[in-house]
């Protein structure tokens, strides 16, 4: 990175991006469950910029859904912080100290399992409170509900981020915002794209037979 102020400029754009992504795409899963990409965009400003950023844009994006589209109110916007950071900021710290393809997955990955357990944690303490629902009800929704929504969301992010990252990378160089690589240009990973493909289909079809499409 050149300067403060092209970080400052990619925090923004980034934010911008996430905000966007959550506004144009918001898909109903399931009770008042949605999927929206944004977490695509703030886990690749993780890979970009670190996982203090990642943390920064999550805040702002949620913070501008909650003044502008969302019927959610705070305690949804408590929610959306707590899942984008524990997905974006685990994945790209885990980048940060391994910046490889082989860490890129790991950190992705191991993002989606931290933010799956996370938010069934928080879904419990606070779902009751959000919908009126006795705990006991809530409990009976973790298993069959709220874990394979967070499964396929984290999925669906996953998988998206893994298949955005390189072209947006060669995009912001191209800008000159951030610096050209020093190895050789890489080949693409055909048995992960193919992974990442499977689990974008798989999560849409997920998606679809919910909303009782197919």
């Amino acid at each position: 990175m050149k300067n403060q102020t092209q970080r400052i400029t990619l925090t923004a754009m980034f934010c911008a991006l996430a905000f966007v992504m959550v506004a144009v795409i918001r898909i109903p899963v399931v009770l008042f469950l949605s999927y929206e990409p944004k977490d695509v965009m703030i886990v690749i400003s993780g890979f970009i910029l670190g996982p203090a950023t990642a943390a920064i844009v999550s805040v702002v994006t949620s913070l501008l859904e909650l003044f502008t589209i969302s019927s959610t109110g705070i305690i949804g916007c408590i929610m959306n912080i707590i899942s984008s950071c524990s997905f974006a900021c685990t994945a790209s710290y885990i980048y940060k100290k391994k910046r490889t393809l082989l860490g890129a997955g790991l950190g992705l990955i191991t993002g989606c399992i931290v933010m799956v357990v996370v938010m069934l944690l928080w879904n419990y303490c606070i779902t009751p409170i959000y919908m009126g629902y006795p705990r006991e009800a809530v409990v009976e929704l973790l298993m069959p509900v709220f874990l394979p929504y967070n499964l396929v969301k984290g999925g669906l992010n996953a998988a998206f981020a893994f298949l955005l990252y390189k072209p947006v990378v060669n995009v912001l160089r191209r800008a000159d915002f951030i610096p050209q690589s020093s190895g050789g240009k890489s080949k693409a990973n055909i048995p992960m794209i193919c992974v990442a493909l499977a689990i974008i289909i798989t999560g849409i079809i997920f998606i679809l037979s919910k909303n009782g499409i197919i």
